[in-house]
C-alpha cells in the first residue's frame, strides 16, 4: 500500500507535458508510384480526455500539374490511406501537450479549404510539417536547399533537436504494427535508420499527392 501510494504522489509530482497523450510523427514518403510527399500523423488521447485521435495530415496541390512549377496553385489537405501510410517512412515523433495539439489542429484549418495557396518555393508539403514542427516546439527549422527534399528535410530537423524528439526511421510496415491502441499515444524505441534519398520535381504523378 505504501509502494503503491508514493507512486501515486510521483505521479501527482510531474510536469503536465510528461503526461501528454498525443504524439505526432513526422512522415517523408520518397519516389515511386506516388508523388514525394511529407505529412505529419496525430495518434494518442488528450490528457483533458475526449475522444481518441488516429490520422495524418499533408497539403498538397489540387491538381499536380506543370502549373505547380510557375507560380500558386489551389490547394487541399491530404489525408493519407493507411497503404500510403504503410508505403511511407516515419522519420521521428514528439510527444505533445494539449495546447500544443491544439495548436497544430488550428494549423491544420487555417491551410485547409484552399484558403492557404499551394506554391513550390513558399507554401510545399515541407513548409507545412515545417509549421507543425514549429508548434510543437522543435528548432533548426530554416533549411532552404532541402525544403524540396522530404527525407533529408525531417532527418536535418531531427538531428537538430537531440533530447526532443523519439527517432524512428523505419519503413511504416515495419513501423506501424509496433505500435499500442491510439488511446495510448506511446511511441516505441527507434531502430535502425534507412538509406537516405532526394526527390524530383519533375516526376509523373497522380493527382492526389503533391
Amino acid at each position: 500500500m505504501l509502494a503503491r501510494f508514493l507512486l501515486f504522489l510521483a505521479m501527482l509530482a510531474l510536469p503536465a507535458s510528461a503526461n501528454a497523450a498525443v504524439t505526432i510523427t513526422f512522415w517523408s514518403h520518397e519516389l515511386g508510384n506516388d508523388f514525394p510527399h511529407a505529412f505529419f500523423s496525430l495518434r494518442g488521447t488528450p490528457d483533458a480526455g475526449g475522444a481518441a485521435v488516429d490520422t495524418s495530415y499533408g497539403f498538397t496541390a489540387k491538381s499536380i500539374t506543370p502549373a505547380i512549377l510557375f507560380g500558386k496553385v489551389s490547394s487541399r489537405l491530404d489525408i493519407a490511406k493507411p497503404r500510403y501510410v504503410r508505403g511511407s517512412d516515419a522519420q521521428f515523433a514528439v510527444t505533445v501537450t494539449d495546447a500544443q495539439y491544439a495548436a497544430v489542429l488550428a494549423l491544420v484549418d487555417a491551410w485547409g479549404g484552399n484558403k492557404v495557396k499551394y506554391d513550390l518555393d513558399t507554401h510545399n508539403c515541407i513548409h507545412f510539417v515545417k509549421e507543425a514542427a514549429r508548434l510543437v516546439g522543435l528548432t533548426g527549422l530554416d533549411q532552404p536547399k532541402l525544403m524540396r527534399r522530404p527525407r533529408s528535410y525531417l532527418q536535418a530537423v531531427a538531428a537538430a533537436n537531440p533530447g526532443r524528439i523519439t527517432v524512428i526511421r523505419r519503413h511504416g510496415r515495419d513501423y506501424l504494427p509496433t505500435l499500442p491502441p491510439a488511446a495510448a499515444g506511446q511511441v516505441p524505441p527507434a531502430a535502425a535508420p534507412p538509406s537516405s534519398g532526394t526527390i524530383s520535381t519533375t516526376s509523373s504523378v497522380p493527382p492526389e499527392r503533391g
